[in-house]
């Protein structure tokens, strides 16, 4: 199989577009990842089982993504709850050919291979189930950010399944986090954020 690269001009920022292409080896993957990596570091990759999903990210996409990580970092450093930020690095596996990039992802108490928890801004469908590339990687929460609200799933034995409260985080009020979920108040947003649960840790 052979690949013609785009080139940047080809590449239009202003929304989310996807290309899926089957019968990726894994050798071809990483070479992708490392070509495209370079050239294009705004594009996320997802790899499952040969089927390769190539993704490049609007202007929305990572204004809300980031709002997000300002918010979970502002929650962790309140809260002094001890953690390691990787945002949106690579993370696969050979073994269960599987491999990708979250939005953001956090490690709980110190770095580890595999962050504890992975977030992804979905803003439009894709082909790939990300949920089953973190099965493989053994993630064990992954929080979806869609139609202004979060969907959380934590890993059981059996796979994942949706959960009402976030599990290695049982302190933190979903509902106060996503209202402060405003991509262009960022600033304010956060700096509210920080009030409010500065006043609940007084109050409580």
């Amino acid at each position: 199989m052979s690949f013609q690269l785009l080139e940047k001009s080809q590449i239009q920022p202003i929304a989310e577009q996807r290309v899926v292409l089957e019968g990726v080896s894994w050798q071809q993957y990483e070479s992708l990842l490392a070509t495209l990596g370079d050239e294009f570091p705004g594009l996320r990759l997802s790899y499952l089982e040969g089927t390769l999903e190539i993704m490049t990210t609007s202007a929305e996409h990572e204004e809300l993504k980031t709002i997000i990580a300002m918010l979970m970092e502002t929650y962790f450093q309140v809260t002094r709850t001890r953690f390691h930020g990787i945002g949106a690095a690579t993370f696969r596996k050979v073994a269960k050919q599987r491999g990708l990039e979250p939005d953001e992802c956090y490690c709980l108490a110190q770095k580890k291979e595999f962050p504890d928890i992975a977030i992804e801004v979905v803003l439009s469908s894709g082909s790939v189930d990300k949920l089953e590339i973190y099965r493989g990687l053994e993630v064990p929460e992954v929080w979806f950010w869609q139609n202004g609200r979060f969907a959380i799933y934590h890993l059981r034995s059996h796979g994942y399944e949706l959960v009402n409260q976030s599990e290695l985080l049982p302190d933190l009020d979903l509902a106060l986090l996503s209202s402060y979920v405003r991509p262009a108040e960022q600033f304010d947003a956060v700096m509210e954020y920080r009030t409010a649960l500065q006043t609940s840790q007084t109050d409580g």
